[in-house]
């Protein structure tokens, strides 16, 4: 079995290709002007828990603080979920402090005035296999 993999690299975008037996397997294009940070990990720190909201913000060394809200909350890292994905707290403020750290992954990019979203529900993908955590 023969494996190629291509590279164009040019300024606007760089362009990889995967090719087996002469054939595609895997295009990845990546713009260099508009990277985004979706599926980055960081370890943040909560800097502000929102009750009302049932959300918090956290500080992921961004321009903005970040949104988290607790249905993003992985119930194995400190939630008591009910089997089902539904959390049994009645407040965020439960699962979360001011101050703790916290490894989130990005779901969405930050648009506008508006932070990016977050979950503690970590995934890594890669081309056979996804490796999520325990739950």
């Amino acid at each position: 079995m023969s494996e190629e993999i291509l590279i164009n690299v040019t300024p606007p975008e760089t362009r990889v290709a995967v090719i087996e037996n002469g054939v595609v397997q895997e295009i990845i294009i990546e713009r260099t002007g508009n990277r985004g940070l979706v599926g980055n990990i960081y370890k943040g720190k909560v800097c502000r828990v929102l009750p009302g909201m049932q959300a918090a913000f956290v500080d992921i060394g961004l321009e903005r603080a970040a949104f988290l809200h607790a249905s993003d909350i992985n119930h194995a890292n400190g939630g008591r979920g009910n089997g089902n994905g539904e959390s049994r707290y009645e407040s965020i403020s439960e699962l979360l402090r001011e101050g703790q750290p916290v490894i989130v992954q990005v779901l969405k990019d930050p648009l506008g005035t508006k932070g990016a979203r977050l979950t503690t529900n970590i995934s890594i993908p890669s081309r056979y296999l996804v490796s999520e955590e325990r739950r």
